[in-house]
């Protein structure tokens, strides 16, 4: 402070120069601290809505895979009576058997129907209990599909992707079912994870985690879970930061541990005595093994059944042809499905399922793959590329060409299509806003996903006359908004806004409307597909639809019959016997009662022969037997299912029910006429305990 003569001087203030910078480096500082603060409550803020908009993505999820099931039934009869029968003892629990009785196993591995019958454990053995594993394995998808794409590509693209996946048609008609594709969806997904982190650090112990996970995979759907192996092998062969002769290593040890983890269970009942457990439904040779490679391997790629040995106290037996071959089933399936082809995943009616986004899907792996230079070491885009291009070109490629598939198992390609759709839309847009060439991708898509919208509804008039005009003119509006923004002008901003929403509705509006058709209406329970049926296929498929007239092979009960056996079983063991599975499965259910099989799931195994079935009459465990009379199968299931109401393999056992036991007069016992479309229509019920030529009671009940 100045002075003078130790007075001080009236408005002499002088600042050092010293002094000076301090103070401008201060403010530096505080300019620096403010900034950052600034950056910190935005970055906030943007994560605060990140999470806000992922939670909702998970509520919307929730509520589309949840809302309804109590009015769904028990979804498929076939599996719901199983886990009953497992709920009755730890026997039928570990060999997945179908009946309480422990006579024949279903068709697939336990692990997910063991999740269902722990739900139905802790809430009581209903519809709903049963599908809520499934409906809380699709949320959980949901939120490990945005998890994975967002630490990659940005929380945009991972929303997106996770929003794609929560309305993805298939993957929410799985996921309000009792089959078990959507544990398996959310087991891959996870395996994923795993192999990522993998791919990522060079750690063997991730990669390890992935091949159980696969493993386990392969418990819930056998070799289903196999269809993302390449894609996972690859990614870390590839893109893995080690040498390639460890690389190798690894994926030998990771081989290995798949194997393992894929059989253990297989192996386990191999290994036990036929007569200590059921006998493997839907094998040629009552051996696990076989199912695997064969039923549920081989048959679906070629459509023919698979005449394989694996084990079994079976394996050598002289076995008869097959009427209920893969032929006949390939011939229905292609209803269902299409006929095999490399368009199969676009057309109808597999493409009102997966296809509306698959252009999307397409678009977005070329423009994200022709913006990364390719090269080692490989960034974490590169390594996401890969995994979601091979896993969806290589299930795609599966899907295409397999003759005997459901359209539900396509839930498997939804995370992938969702995945690359997602990480397109995001990357398309910033090209758009950034004025480059891969940019032009973005209206090609658009135009591509209102081509493929246009020629999927074009099978469904009532819904084609508005959706259609609906999606091709915010498609095409979308792209000129594009073009409009590219050009540096006022309008420019207001119209990257509206192409971005124009957009959206293009994309969304279709696969929106077919999942919301879904939840709000009773789909198939048997065959479960999204959204309306086609108007050509509509009386066929109806017969497969939950609470309809259904025959009695696929769902439906009459309540004359069920009361006629529940008074007159006796000391039966079993309720009742049929051909197949289908037939037996809804009267389980309706009486908490065992009925046996003979044929296991489509009547085509060769369980028993009638010396056989005789002493398990003879000893009382069975005195019923309900089996196809005047009438069939009816004009609507068509052939495809003659062979196995016949009789098929199992012709004597159903001769030699004809020649020793007696008819019991419909009016006694049905309450559908023999003409009507009902629960029994074709169907004629047997009493062993009444001598076929007179009529009279033999003995007992």
């Amino acid at each position: 402070m100045p002075t003078q003569g130790g007075r001080l001087i009236p408005g002499e203030w002088r600042i050092p120069p010293c002094s000076g910078r301090v103070i401008l480096a201060a403010g530096g500082i505080a300019e620096r601290t403010a900034r950052t603060a600034g950056m910190s409550i935005e970055t906030a803020r943007g994560e605060g809505r990140g999470r806000a908009a992922l939670g909702g993505v998970l509520a919307l999820s929730a509520l589309l895979n949840g809302w309804g099931l109590w009015n769904l039934g028990y979804g498929n009869a076939y599996y719901a009576a199983a886990v009953r029968s497992m709920l009755s003892s730890w026997h039928n629990l570990l060999y997945a058997s179908f009946d309480a009785g422990g006579f024949v196993s279903i068709d697939k591995p336990p692990l997910g129907f063991w999740l269902q019958a722990a739900s139905a454990r802790l809430f009581g053995f209903s519809g709903v209990a049963l599908m809520l594993p499934e409906a809380a394995a699709g949320v959980a998808s949901v939120a490990l599909l945005y998890h994975l794409v967002a630490r990659v590509w940005g929380r945009s693209a991972g929303l997106a992707a996770a929003l794609l996946l929560a309305l993805s048609p298939i993957s929410v008609v799985a996921s309000r079912s009792n089959i078990v594709d959507g544990v398996l969806v959310l087991g891959l997904l996870l395996a994923a994870l795993a192999v990522s982190r993998a791919a990522r650090t060079g750690r063997l112990r991730w990669l390890l985690l992935g091949a159980v996970l696969v493993g386990l995979g392969f418990n819930v759907k056998m070799l289903e879970a196999y269809l993302v192996v390449p894609a996972l092998a690859l990614v870390y062969l590839v893109a893995a930061p080690v040498r390639r002769p460890r690389r190798l290593a690894h994926l030998g040890a990771a081989a290995a541990v798949l194997v393992t983890a894929s059989l253990c269970w297989v192996v386990a009942v191999d290994l036990t005595p036929p007569a200590q457990r059921p006998y493997v439904g839907s094998s040629a040779g009552n051996s696990e093994l076989n199912l695997a490679l064969g039923y549920n391997g081989w048959s679906r790629v070629s459509g023919s059944p698979y005449r394989g040995r694996f084990g079994g106290a079976d394996a050598a037996a002289p076995r008869r042809p097959a009427t209920t071959g893969g032929l006949e089933l390939s011939a229905f399936s292609s209803r269902e499905t299409g006929p095999p082809g490399p368009l199969r995943l676009f057309r109808q009616p597999l493409g009102s399922q997966t296809g509306w986004l698959l252009p999307l899907a397409l678009a977005g792996l070329v423009a994200a793959a022709v913006r990364r230079r390719w090269g080692r070491p490989f960034d974490a885009r590169q390594r996401s590329l890969l995994l979601w291009g091979a896993w969806l070109l290589g299930a795609g490629a599966f899907f295409s060409v397999a003759s005997t598939v459901h359209a539900y198992y396509l839930a498997v390609l939804a995370p992938s299509i969702a995945a690359l759709a997602g990480i397109g839309a995001a990357v398309l847009v910033r090209e758009a806003a950034a004025r480059t060439r891969v940019a032009w991708l973005l209206p090609a898509a658009l135009a591509g996903s209102a081509a493929e919208a246009a020629s999927v509804l074009a099978d469904f008039p009532g819904w084609s006359r508005w959706l259609t005009p609906l999606v091709v003119s915010a498609a095409v509006a979308a792209a000129l908004l594009v073009v409009v923004a590219r050009r540096r002008s006022a309008a420019a901003r207001w119209a990257e806004g509206l192409a971005m929403a124009c957009g959206a509705a293009a994309l969304l509006a279709a696969p929106a409307t077919w999942t919301g058709y879904t939840v709000t209406s009773r789909v198939s329970a048997a065959l479960p597909s999204a959204g309306p049926v086609p108007a050509g296929q509509a009386a066929f498929f109806r017969r497969f639809a939950t609470g309809g007239a259904a025959p009695v092979a696929f769902g439906g009960v009459d309540r004359g019959l069920l009361r006629y056996l529940e008074a007159h079983q006796g000391s039966a063991a079993y309720l009742m016997a049929t051909l197949a599975a289908m037939s037996a499965a809804p009267y389980m259910l309706a009486s908490d009662r065992p009925a046996m099989a003979l044929g296991g799931f489509m009547g085509g195994d060769r369980i028993v022969d009638p010396d056989r079935l005789a002493t398990l009459v003879a000893h009382g465990e069975v005195r019923f037997f309900l089996l196809r009379g005047p009438g069939g199968a009816g004009p609507l299931l068509g052939r495809a299912f003659a062979g196995f109401m016949a009789g098929g393999v199992n012709a004597d056992l159903v001769g030699w029910v004809t020649a020793n036991c007696g008819t019991v007069p419909r009016t006694e016992w049905s309450t559908a006429s023999a003409g009507r479309a009902g629960a029994a229509s074709g169907m004629q019920l047997y009493d062993c305990a009444t001598d076929p030529d007179t009529g009279m009671t033999l003995g007992g009940g």
